[in-house]
């Protein structure tokens, strides 16, 4: 069974992504393993601490080398991905060993989907923007990437609401991610 590493990109306890990913994390039951990445206690990137690595920043290295494939859903912050998610791929993106540059990164070759929910524009410029960074550090996203909007209610209620055609759409990025769309089969 595919292991996939679920990576929220929002710390809040009631986020709305938090939740589509425990969604996502139904649909995926007896079809692969999931696994949540804490990563909360990784420190910003800095030169000065990369070698060794900090405790936080190789524990999570080598959850990301141990995950068949990674999903990340996040928010979208300012027509962007959010800095805490910016400061991992960073950390994921650097050498394993000082001066080594061309052994793989943690994430280099990974495959990655894409999953976001927040207002009107659906978390695209999210999406789009993290696709050219993680394509600019090797790891390989799939598409379709997802993006849904955010129920009015769910802003005073804190509880995501799914419609049927989001949760359609979840299914069919499921079933794509899987293998039906040549990703991780």
């Amino acid at each position: 069974m595919k292991k996939i590493l679920f990576i929220v990109g929002s710390a809040r306890k009631q986020s709305f992504n938090r939740q589509l990913a425990d969604y996502v994390s139904g649909l995926l039951q007896g079809k692969a393993e999931v696994c949540w990445l804490d990563y909360a206690d990784v420190p910003f990137i800095n030169q000065d601490i990369e070698f060794p690595a900090p405790e936080a920043v190789t524990r999570v290295r080598e959850a990301v080398k141990a995950a068949d494939a990674l999903w990340v859903f996040t928010p979208e912050y300012n027509g962007s991905y959010p800095g805490v998610v910016k400061n991992l791929f960073d950390w994921l993106s650097r050498p394993l060993v000082a001066g080594d540059y061309e052994t793989p990164t943690a994430i280099r070759g990974k495959h990655v989907a894409l999953t976001g929910t927040g207002g009107a524009g659906m978390t695209s410029g999210c999406r789009k923007k993290l696709t050219e960074l993680l394509t600019f550090i090797g790891a390989e996203v799939a598409e379709p990437s997802v993006g849904l909007r955010v129920d009015m209610e769910a802003w005073t209620t804190n509880q995501l609401t799914l419609d049927e055609e989001q949760k359609t759409q979840l299914a069919e990025q499921v079933d794509s991610f899987l293998g039906k769309g040549k990703m991780i089969g």
